[in-house]
């Protein structure tokens, strides 16, 4: 009489060819954070290395789509050497007017333009250079050879610099400032350029 030898029978729903444990577990969730910790250092190593530039907008185009709507924007009709403008905006939720940004090629420098009707000088310079009308220094007038004759200067404590004119009169009166970090030189040169004469071309 033969024997029947009977293999004994691995548990259902369990795995046959190794035991999980907690410590396992553990070290695995260890390794996978120290994994994800050195790719973000490495990451981390380039991050500052990258460099973006600023990009170039064609501010004439868009000073050419405004005067064809009717509107007279105040523009510089062209840009000093080294400098480039990188927005070019109908703010419409203040009503309207024009805004230019003006940035010089090393990025230490910038120079804002605004123009806007039915807002006072220190209206735009509270917006634009010093929250803090009474941390505004009010400077001397000064004549330059551009859309209007006189600009009143102004400073803030933070060394900034800002120009203002009154265009117009009555209905179609409107503030321009000429603002930012670049030096009173540079700021009076771009407002040698600034016109409201048609776009050539």
């Amino acid at each position: 009489m033969s024997e029947t030898t009977t293999q004994p029978q691995e548990p259902t729903g369990r795995p046959g060819k190794y035991q999980r444990s907690a410590g396992g577990l553990v070290a695995a969730l260890v390794l996978t954070a120290v994994a994800v910790v050195v790719v973000m250092w490495v990451l981390g190593l380039f991050r500052n290395d990258l460099e973006i530039d600023p990009e170039e907008v064609d501010y004439l185009d868009v000073v050419s789509g405004l005067q064809q709507a009717g509107e007279e924007p105040v523009y510089p009709a062209s840009l000093p050497d080294g400098w480039i403008a990188t927005e070019a905006i109908v703010p419409v939720e203040e009503g309207g007017g024009f805004e230019l940004d003006l940035l010089r090629d090393d990025e230490d420098a910038f120079i804002g333009i605004r123009q806007a009707a039915g807002v006072s000088a220190t209206g735009l310079l509270t917006q634009y250079v010093e929250e803090d009308p009474d941390k505004l220094v009010e400077g001397e007038s000064i004549e330059v050879d551009s859309v209007a004759p006189e600009w009143q200067t102004w400073t803030d404590e933070g060394g900034d610099t800002a120009y203002v004119a009154e265009l117009g009169a009555g209905r179609r009166a409107e503030t321009v400032i000429v603002y930012g970090s670049a030096s009173a030189a540079e700021l009076q040169r771009v407002m040698e350029l600034l016109t409201t004469e048609p776009v050539d071309g």
